[in-house]
Order: C-alpha cells, then sequence, then structure tokens
C-alpha cells in the first residue's frame, strides 16, 4: 500500500516501494574499525542490497584554519581500515560513500548523520583498544540511546 492507503498506480512503483533499502552506516571515531565490526557492517549491506556508508567522525575544534578547509589527514592505520572495509564492500557490488566529518562533538554529529542519512541499521566499530576504555564506553553509551535506527556495536 502506498503512503495514502490506496494500492500504487503501477507494478513497478509496488516494486520500488519494496526493494528501497536503508543503507548500512558503518562509523568510527578516528581510529581504524574493529575487524568484527567492518565484516558485520560490509555483510549487511550485501545481504539487504543496500548502500553502505563509512563514517569516520573526527574530534577538532572549529579554528580558523580548520573552517579554511586546512586539516590534518587520517592517520595511515584509520585510511587502511576505511579503505578495506570500503573495497571489500565494493567489490561485492555494494555502492559505497565515504565521509568524513570533523567537529567538536564527534558523537553529537554521528548521530545527526544517522539522522540525516536515515540507516537501517548504524555499526559502531571503533577499534576498542585504541580509545580509552571511558570514552568508548560513553560514546557507545549515547549511540545506542540516541540512535534513530538500530545500532550495533562488537560485544553487544
Amino acid at each position: 500500500m502506498s503512503s495514502l492507503g490506496r494500492a500504487p498506480s503501477s507494478p513497478s512503483i509496488a516494486v520500488q516501494e519494496r526493494v528501497r533499502a536503508r543503507p548500512v552506516l558503518l562509523a568510527t571515531l578516528d581510529v581504524p574499525l574493529d575487524q568484527e565490526a567492518a565484516v558485520f557492517g560490509v555483510d549487511a549491506a550485501v545481504e539487504s542490497g543496500a548502500a553502505l556508508v563509512v563514517v569516520n567522525v573526527v574530534e577538532r575544534p572549529f579554528l580558523p584554519a580548520t573552517l579554511a578547509g586546512y586539516d590534518l589527514e587520517a592517520p595511515p592505520e584509520v585510511e587502511q581500515s576505511l579503505g578495506a572495509a570500503s573495497r571489500l564492500a565494493h567489490s561485492l557490488g555494494v555502492e559505497v560513500e565515504r565521509l568524513r566529518v570533523r567537529s567538536p562533538h564527534p558523537v553529537d554529529a554521528l548521530l545527526q548523520i544517522a539522522v540525516e542519512r536515515d540507516p537501517g541499521i548504524l555499526v559502531f566499530g571503533p577499534d576498542r583498544s585504541r580509545l580509552s576504555r571511558r570514552r568508548f564506553r560513553k560514546a557507545e553509551r549515547a549511540v545506542r540511546e540516541r540512535a534513530p535506527c538500530l545500532v550495533w556495536a562488537p560485544g553487544l
């Protein structure tokens, strides 16, 4: 049924409405992806036929140089981790989009992206060993409680 409560006017519209898969959001906080999270995110996108949005949210204050576009590149191990997940998904026929977001409030920025992109699932996948236990737990709790979609994280 369409949103107005009546049947779609043609079968192709009905198929398009059923087929629309919400993207899978695979996110990290400027650290490499947890391997289990990367595999889960790619698998979820492949199985659902959805796009994969790979997001690296970087904590950066809004300084004049940052606002002008000057910024530090992602550390090589972060770039390698994100690139590997993106290449794997792409090789399996998944549409992939990569985002790098700078914000003084990275978790809030990640949640805003989740609202804007309307994912079916948010895979919260920073490598725990690269963040302090307190920072990881605080971020994970905020994402679980405030995300507008299902959330998966290794160990949940």
